[in-house]
């Protein structure tokens, strides 16, 4: 069972936007993400006006991404069902703003090439990261990034991981990780532990 509970904070980014931050009024329930009801949320718009973007959905099994439409202060998923949570809340997590440089391996024909990659890491947990980054010479990732080798500065100094993606949506990408040190390993499970 999927919920989303009352007084949560979800996230809506529409294209050409600053991220809207809604809070739930209801808690909402359902089996699966694709059949969760309308969310009535606390909005700032007036009536009438239609948003549309990607949605961060925090519910009791983790996160996911959906399109969804907000109008009337009411959240409506739209376009294609999630096929998973990508980040379960079983993983310690902290959320934060790192720097974060290095190189995104694209899943291109005929061959694999190699982007460079700068971002903010915005949530790490011991199993994974989401990264807003951008590339040299564009506002949004590229589609098809495989992998990514990413240094990041995190509070006890330089930490260099491999990240596999889990899923990447204009200029965020939610991965976990596939590598890194042992010392690093257990730096990162102690910070995130810690509160």
């Amino acid at each position: 069972m999927i919920t989303v509970p009352a007084g949560s904070t979800l996230l809506l980014r529409c294209p050409g936007e600053q991220p809207l931050a809604l809070i739930v009024l209801a808690e909402v329930s359902a089996d699966f993400v694709a059949e969760l009801p309308p969310i009535p949320v606390l909005s700032p718009d007036g009536p009438g006006v239609r948003r549309f973007g990607v949605l961060e959905l925090v519910s009791n099994a983790g996160v996911t991404w959906v399109e969804a439409e907000l109008r009337d202060g009411i959240l409506t998923h739209s376009g294609e069902a999630p096929t998973d949570v990508v980040q379960r809340r079983g993983a310690a997590r902290r959320p934060g703003t790192y720097a974060a440089t290095g190189t995104a391996q694209l899943d291109s024909e005929p061959g694999r090439r190699l982007v460079a990659v700068s971002g903010q890491v915005e949530d790490v947990s011991t199993s994974g990261l989401l990264l807003r980054a951008t590339p040299a010479d564009s506002v949004h990732l590229p589609p098809g990034i495989v992998r990514s080798l990413l240094h990041i500065s995190m509070p006890w100094g330089d930490m260099a991981a491999t990240v596999a993606t889990v899923d990447q949506r204009a200029d965020q990408l939610r991965g976990t990780y596939e590598w890194m040190s042992p010392a690093d390993e257990a730096a990162l499970r102690a910070f995130c532990s810690s509160r």
